[in-house]
Order: structure tokens, then sequence, then C-alpha cells
């Protein structure tokens, strides 16, 4: 005959056993109504094939943070802070343009100012010189001509 103890310890291996199948019943029935929760899809009818009408215009994607909405001016291109950085201070590295650029408030980064600056180089408003950029010569330009004024008057005026 079982001692009392062995019967115990048979006892607690069928609690356990019975735990164990409780335990993955549950999960079927969590998963059961996990499906159930789903909308159920429904086969579309088929529609008669219409002529493709003018293809919407294509508006581009925004990244970054939605500009605040409400009164203001518009915020200055960063290729234009750069150029005015630039003609302020003259020759900066490109660490030193964001430092100056995020000194006014706005969040910029080196990489940005690094892609800005070349292409300024391309347009040939900014040039690069030993690590640090500059605005480009200033180029002579004619004074603009008096409207209304022939040649003839302008040079007797000068």
């Amino acid at each position: 005959m079982d001692t009392a103890l062995e019967r115990i310890q048979a006892k607690i291996a069928e609690l356990e056993t019975k735990i164990v199948n409780l335990r993955i019943a549950e999960r079927e029935l969590v998963a059961l109504d996990k499906i159930s929760a789903q909308p159920a899809r429904t086969v579309p009818e088929t529609k008669p094939k219409q002529k493709p009408g003018p293809k919407p215009t294509l508006r581009p994607k925004l990244k970054g943070k939605p500009k605040a909405s409400g009164g203001g001016e518009a915020r200055q291109t960063s290729g234009a802070a750069i150029a005015e950085i630039l003609d302020r201070h003259g020759a900066l590295s490109a660490a030193e343009i964001a430092e100056h650029i995020r000194a006014t408030g706005r969040d910029i980064n080196n990489r940005t100012v690094s892609f800005t600056l070349q292409a300024l180089k391309k347009r040939g408003l900014a040039k690069n010189t030993d690590g640090k950029w500059a605005p480009p010569k200033a180029r002579a330009r004619r004074a603009p001509s008096l409207s209304g004024a022939g040649a003839q008057e302008t040079e007797t005026v000068a």
C-alpha cells in the first residue's frame, strides 16, 4: 500500500498535468479570440473596367516636423541663411556656420550645412579654401542704365 507521502506526490503530479493542459487550452482560446476579433473579409464584387481618368497631381511628401501654423513670415532657406552668414562673418568652417545658424534658433545639423555648401559651390555662390567656406569674389557689375536715358544722356551726366 502507498504511503501518504506517495499519494500526495501522485496527486501533485496529476494537478501539474491538468495545469499544463489548461494553459494549452487558454492559449488556443486567446488565438481564436484574436481571429474572431478581426473583421471578416469579403470578396469585393468585380466592377466593370473603367478608362483611367487624369492622373492626380503628386504632392511631395513632407519630411521632418510639421511647421507651426499661424502668422509670421516664411522661413529663410538654409542656402540663403548660409550665404547671409558668409557675407557677415567671412570665411568659416562648416561646423562654425552650423553654430551661427543654431544661434539664430534654427535647428540644423552639420550634414545639412555641408550638403547646402556643396550646392552653393556648384552654383558659384560659395568657395572652399583650406576647409574654410567663403562667399565668392565680388564681380564688377555694370551700373544699371537709367530708364529712358539714352547713351548720349549718360555720357553728358558723367
